[in-house]
């Protein structure tokens, strides 16, 4: 049997508050995630942008080895 919203919040607001919080996380969470069909648009969207960078001379290609340099220089 399907509950209603008044029986969810109660059976909901007898949970512990550990437990409500992390249910609470989980429904924030929820809300300002991308679906995947989302998210897939703006990786394309963002990976076009960055190859529109690249040639138009506002960006500059790092190598990956480069970049991991760069990255443990930065948190040492």
């Amino acid at each position: 049997m399907a509950m209603n919203d008044e029986q969810l919040d109660a059976e909901i607001m007898k949970l512990d508050l550990d437990a409500r919080a992390r249910l609470a996380e989980k429904l924030i969470l929820s809300l300002d995630a991308p679906s995947d069909k989302e998210n897939l648009h703006l990786w394309v969207v963002e990976a076009e942008r960055r190859l529109r960078d690249l040639r138009g001379g506002r960006a500059n290609e790092i190598s990956a080895e480069e970049m991991f340099r760069q990255a443990r220089q930065t948190i040492s």
